[in-house]
């Protein structure tokens, strides 16, 4: 096989026969056909790569050399420098080399349980369940601008939370900038984001999230107890709507006291909302024991003046002391028989007895009302 052969043109002409093992090992190394040679490659002024090449195997020629046709092929390649320099095998170990990783896959072997170390600090928080339900129960929402604006007034430190549409925004401008200022949580909503939040389509622009009030126990509130005083004590009543009511008419009237048996029931937003802001002048005291309560405010001075639609003294008629329990029960069946015999008044509101009852909201209204007229008007 002849590696070269010179032309009557005095150029070199070279053919390689290639074996299959050498031709599988080219292919696998391909070049760039375009003539533009490898990237960072600058080609000498007035020759070309190819030329260059050509010349350099011609030199090679001239002087004789007597190596074979397989060692010249050798010198005929350019030797691979920078990035196509062949790389070097990357080790094997870990921890060891140039090639040394900080993000290594680590393998464990199906029955290893052994969990990986994170230096304390795990991707997924735990939250015990129990501190969840206790966290709930001790907060809760409210919505309505009034009712809200009046919390912001009252206990803004109660504010975990807020939701807000942008509509409402110009008047919280003070609620917005205290809670920036103390690192509160709110956000500008579109409308069905904040219902989705307040759990109603009523919430009037504006839900917070709070802490809810502790009841007052009745020895506690008997401490700073005036004068004159009215306490309102609801037996069996849990609508949120009438208590919100009550509450309204509580705040207009002058009544600091609210004696239920459940004290979160005032604390629930539908409540708040209707009582436009009311809820923020009346104090709930818990009334675990019904009886025993009234009981303890007997002792305490109060007089205590049961209801009903259709039995006792006409409302008109009845002369009210300044210092009162006035007790109302549940619309269908009114007060129980025991707490109805505690009473040292009993009054009725008259009318034309057309319907059963007044609504226990309306019938609050118009007897603390008369109690104002009497005692404060």
């Amino acid at each position: 096989m002849n590696d070269s052969f010179s032309g009557k043109n005095g150029k070199v002409k070279v053919m390689y026969v290639r074996s299959d093992d050498d031709g599988d090992n080219r292919n696998n190394d391909k070049r760039p056909s375009n003539n533009k040679g490898r990237p960072g490659d600058k080609p000498r002024q007035g020759s070309r790569p190819d030329d260059a090449r050509r010349n350099e195997r011609r030199s090679s020629d001239n002087r004789g050399d007597s190596r074979g046709p397989d060692a010249r092929r050798g010198d005929a390649r350019p030797q691979r420098s920078g990035r196509d320099a062949p790389r070097p095998a990357r080790s094997t170990r870990d921890d060891d080399g140039p090639y040394s990783s900080p993000w290594k896959t680590v393998s464990r072997a199906p029955d290893d349980e052994s969990a990986p170390d994170h230096g304390g600090i795990s991707g997924k928080s735990f939250i015990d369940p129990e501190q969840l339900r206790r966290q709930r129960q001790e907060e809760t929402r409210v919505y309505g601008e009034n009712a809200c604006q009046a919390l912001f007034a009252s206990r803004p430190d109660s504010i975990v939370r807020a939701w807000f549409v942008q509509s409402v925004t110009p008047r919280f401008r003070e609620a917005l900038r205290w809670m920036a200022a103390n690192r509160k949580a709110y956000h500008v909503v579109e409308d069905d984001e904040l219902a989705k939040a307040s759990g109603t389509e009523h919430h009037g622009g504006v839900c917070f999230l709070i802490k809810k009030r502790q009841g007052l126990d009745a020895e506690t509130y008997l401490q700073t107890a005036p004068a004159k005083d009215c306490v309102l004590a609801l037996e069996n009543v849990g609508n949120p709507h009438n208590l919100g009511g009550i509450m309204r008419s509580c705040a207009h009237f002058g009544v600091k006291g609210l004696l239920v048996q459940d004290p979160a029931l005032l604390e629930s937003g539908a409540a708040v909302r209707t009582a436009e802001g009311g809820a923020e002048h009346v104090k709930a005291i818990s009334a675990d024991n019904f009886l025993d309560v009234l009981a303890s405010f007997r002792k305490a001075g109060y007089t205590i003046v049961t209801t009903s639609s259709h039995k006792g003294t006409a409302l008109g008629k009845a002369e009210l002391p300044a210092k009162i329990v006035l007790v109302l029960g549940e619309e269908s069946d009114g007060l129980s028989d025991s707490a109805w015999q505690q009473g040292d008044i009993n009054i009725s509101i008259g009318g034309t007895g057309k319907v059963e009852s007044l609504n226990v909201s309306v019938a609050t209204g118009i007897l603390l009302a008369d109690w104002w007229r009497q005692n404060q008007g």
